[in-house]
């Protein structure tokens, strides 16, 4: 045995070693490749295609007159072109995706395979109601815990995103406004400096004014500045609970208050719903509606083949200005509201044209059955331990933006640590890609200078955790000891980069064209 041990090359770095060019530019077993159209393979086609019966002269000038313009591929060909594209991507399949705001967690495996049953992922929307009694009682199902997690007594399941579902809630609250005959006075939104991005956009978006309140020192809500522009022509209030500081506002019940004395109602971001999910229900805070994002605190990837899914949970008051359409269950099985009934005379509509994303409602239930209530009580709580260990691990090198006392669900620093140094927030993401991480959130949230949001997630263990934090702590030591070199520049070791990433960003080349006196076609 001991001679088999040492059979074979040394398997360790050699610190002297070269990394001479490779010809193929290939880096190990990593391809390098061109792009399919600046390859060969003009001249051939992957596929057999017998010859057309007609010659097309029915079509007019709708005819071809030119080459189709896409070269041929075999199927190995093809097959190998996008795994190579999959092996230059990053992903939570790989390692720790630590972005901050956006929970990306593993996706369970049981659960793409509960969402590819045929009686789930084969149905269509048009189908007869009793082929899909099924799909409506998950639906119904579904619902039923949504509300109970989080104490609310009526769930829209359509809206796709959590942007989508902040629609969904503006558009109840205006509809409710309506009805009251106050909509016409009622056209002002308060919206924290902390909150997500799309709650201003989507107040714009249905017509309100925004009106931005400030937050305090500590990162919270700042109550007195949104008492003194709390008034008969605010229709509503956007909070994000946790908010993106990372932070649990903790004058959540006088925030409530004073919203509900003005007349005005409390829509809350719920996409940090993953750091309070069986511990704390929205509605015994008081609030009115709050959007779900599934892809955040269930499980379901973000997207999923399809759209996302953001469900709005609704008060008493918002309820019966719930979008169409709903599951109802009777004597006679289970059936979807649709249109203005008598159940549904006061809803603003439809958000979508059918009932939402069936794959996503599938992922979700079948992450809360597997966890249970104690499982669903432990994603909080592992969620907001990871998140203070990293904190704790990294605030001698790195200064937390919030010092003082606990975070949630994510650990907040800005680049405070990093001035003298003539290193970037940006410079320092881009090193962590050479060690093999996808960087943090940078430079959000804007309230915080050079913003460094982690998110790591309760699906990280701790010997993942400590990997991840050793390097972000030889970086932090590499650039305060003056290593500019090693973040100038970077990533080296990335199969690509772009030479401009704020032109790449705002104008992207998504034509490509043959070089001239190419016989390739366009």
């Amino acid at each position: 045995m001991s001679t088999m041990n040492t059979v074979g090359r040394p398997t360790a770095p050699n610190p002297v070693q070269t990394k001479p060019a490779t010809l193929t530019g290939g880096r190990g077993l990593l391809q390098n490749e061109a792009l399919i159209f600046e390859g060969d393979g003009w001249g051939k086609t992957g596929v057999d295609l017998p010859e057309p019966k007609t010659d097309g002269s029915d079509l007019g000038d709708l005819l071809r007159k030119d080459p189709i313009g896409l070269p041929g591929l075999s199927e190995p060909e093809a097959m190998r072109h996008y795994v190579r594209l999959s092996q230059k991507n990053h992903a939570i399949d790989l390692a720790i995706y630590p972005l901050g705001s956006c929970t990306m967690k593993h996706n369970p495996r049981l659960n793409e395979k509960m969402a590819r049953l045929p009686g789930f992922s084969d149905i269509h929307p048009l189908q007869p109601i009793s082929t899909v009694q099924g799909a409506l009682e998950l639906m119904d199902t579904l619902a039923h815990w949504l509300k109970t997690l989080t104490g609310m007594p009526a769930v829209a399941l359509s809206p796709k995103a959590g942007a989508h579902g902040e629609l969904c809630g503006l558009m109840a609250i205006r509809a409710a406004h309506e009805a009251s005959g106050q909509h016409e006075k009622r056209r002002k939104v308060l919206v924290p400096t902390s909150a997500h991005g799309t709650n201003p956009a989507t107040a714009a978006f249905v017509g309100y004014s925004v009106v931005e309140v400030a937050q305090t020192e500590d990162g919270r809500v700042d109550v007195a500045d949104l008492a003194s522009k709390l008034g008969d022509d605010v229709a509503a209030i956007m909070v994000t609970n946790p908010n993106t500081c990372g932070l649990f506002e903790r004058d959540i019940l006088e925030i409530s208050r004073l919203t509900h004395e003005a007349g005005a109602y409390f829509y809350c971001d719920g996409a940090n719903f993953n750091a309070i999910v069986g511990r704390v229900r929205p509605g015994d805070l008081g609030v009115d509606a709050m959007h779900i994002n599934l892809h955040k605190t269930f499980s379901t990837p973000h997207g999923g083949g399809g759209p996302g899914a953001g469900p709005v949970v609704l008060s008493e008051a918002l309820a019966p200005f719930a979008p169409a359409p709903w599951v109802v269950h009777d004597d006679g099985g289970y059936r979807l509201i649709e249109r203005e009934e008598d159940e549904a005379e006061q809803a603003f509509g439809r958000l979508c044209a059918f009932q939402g994303q069936m794959g996503m409602y599938t992922r979700a239930l079948s992450y809360m059955m597997s966890h249970g209530a104690d499982g669903l009580r432990q994603v909080a709580e592992d969620a907001v331990l990871n998140a203070n260990y990293i904190k704790a691990r990294l605030s001698d090198l790195m200064s937390a933006a919030f010092p003082d006392g606990p975070c949630m669900h994510e650990a907040l620093f800005d680049d405070e640590w990093l001035k003298g140094t003539d290193i970037t927030t940006l410079d320092f993401a881009k090193a962590m890609i050479d060690e093999g991480f996808h960087p943090m959130t940078m430079y959000f949230p804007l309230v915080v200078h050079g913003a460094m949001l982690i998110e790591p997630t309760e699906t990280e263990s701790k010997a993942e955790l400590d990997r991840f934090i050793e390097a972000m702590r030889a970086l932090a030591g590499a650039a305060k000891a003056g290593d500019v070199d090693r973040f100038k520049g970077a990533p080296f070791h990335a199969p690509l980069k772009r030479l401009d990433e704020t032109r790449a960003a705002r104008s992207p080349v998504l034509r490509w064209t043959a070089p001239e006196g190419s016989n390739k076609a366009a």
